[in-house]
């Protein structure tokens, strides 16, 4: 189907970006999506053939979808491929030899789900899931509250994984610190009702990130570049709020980004909608202007449907003009562009868009998340 008309010249977001000692061709992010395409966590050919191929095809930044840490409670499907184990690393190594041979750079996305593991699933099912406090607020049974030997135990978890991500020649790593999962559920007040020193204020909710991210940084070293995604929503309430005025959220993001973060990932429904009353600013616009650190912004790009609409109501979500994104990156509100939905669906979706391909274009259908090419 194809796009509405394209006025605004796209070349500023064919520019080259420089994420730490990371020298990207692009400003294009491939988004992170889960696909459970791993058979008990091994990544096989046609994962590394998922992701050369949209690196062939000009993608700067390749985020994969969700792996999980070796905490033996991280997850609950078996089909998602981990960051730990002889096979699985193999597989992870055949991955990154192919996008890097495309032209590409590739940096995993490390996963615990925290509260939001399903209790009797995953590679432990016997195993009780993890949260900040045991506090739920959605209908997953409340999971045990984290000692402070868990937070020890999976805060080193996460070192591990960075270390193994580095030793297998990815390009950096995102911690996924959204949508409701482990990280997200100590940022935000609602799950996050601990006493000790990881509750109460936005610096003590983020302390979990921080030592995260510091233990991470300290297994990799300084010229190893580390993404952060955040976001409002959660899996399931795209009406949560992480912090409710922009002074709470650096405060909440101030003591992370000093950690060791080098870019923030954005995670919104649309791109371009205001973060807060009163400025129209954006989500990601707001952090790089809070923090003064690069951001990722991501929702909706390049389509008219946001991805809860896809998913539930199906459908196919028609392309649209890239003119919104051209403005708000002109106006220096984010550094790079992930684009997840359209990638999925037209591996060589940047490609088309450098050469103004644009009639070219596929759209979007909730099934295209089966689908292997």
């Amino acid at each position: 189907m194809p796009a509405h008309s394209q006025t605004a010249d796209l070349s500023p977001l064919f520019a080259p970006f420089d994420l730490g000692p990371l020298k990207l061709r692009n400003r294009f992010v491939m988004a992170p999506m889960t696909r459970e395409f791993s058979p008990n966590g091994v990544p096989g050919p046609d994962v590394a053939a998922y992701y050369s191929r949209r690196a062939a095809a000009g993608v700067g930044l390749i985020i994969t979808e969700g792996t999980y840490i070796d905490h033996p409670a991280a997850g609950d499907s078996v089909d998602v491929p981990q960051l730990f184990g002889d096979a699985a690393l193999d597989g992870w190594r055949s991955v990154v030899d192919g996008v890097h041979a495309a032209g590409g750079a590739i940096i995993p996305q490390l996963w615990h789900r925290g509260g939001r593991r399903s209790p009797g699933t995953g590679p432990n099912p016997e195993l009780p899931s993890i949260s900040p406090s045991g506090v739920s607020y959605d209908k997953i049974p409340a999971a045990r509250a984290a000692s402070l030997a868990d937070i020890k135990e999976i805060v080193a978890s996460y070192a591990r994984a960075a270390g193994t991500a580095q030793a297998l020649g990815f390009d950096g790593i995102e911690l996924h610190g959204a949508h409701g999962y482990l990280i997200d559920q100590f940022l935000w007040e609602r799950t996050n009702q601990r006493t000790d020193a990881y509750g109460g204020d936005p610096a003590g909710r983020a302390r979990f990130a921080v030592e995260v991210v510091m233990a991470c940084r300290e297994a990799t070293g300084p010229d190893f570049p580390i993404s952060f995604r955040l976001s409002n929503w959660k899996a399931g309430d795209y009406n949560a709020v992480l912090a409710p005025t922009a002074e709470q959220l650096g405060a909440l993001l101030h003591p992370i980004g000093e950690a060791g973060v080098d870019v923030f990932h954005v995670s919104t429904r649309r791109f371009f909608e205001p973060a807060f009353d009163g400025s129209p600013l954006t989500l990601a616009g707001w952090v790089r202007k809070l923090t003064g650190i690069p951001t990722i912004a991501v929702g909706s790009v390049g389509l008219d449907g946001d991805l809860w609409t896809a998913y539930t109501d199906g459908g196919r979500a028609k392309t649209t003009s890239m003119d919104g994104i051209i403005d708000r990156f002109s106006g220096d509100e984010f550094d790079l562009v992930a684009v997840g939905r359209a990638l999925l669906s037209d591996p060589q979706w940047v490609a088309k868009l450098e050469r103004g391909a644009f009639d070219e274009l596929h759209s979007f259908a909730a099934e295209d998340r089966h689908i292997l090419h």
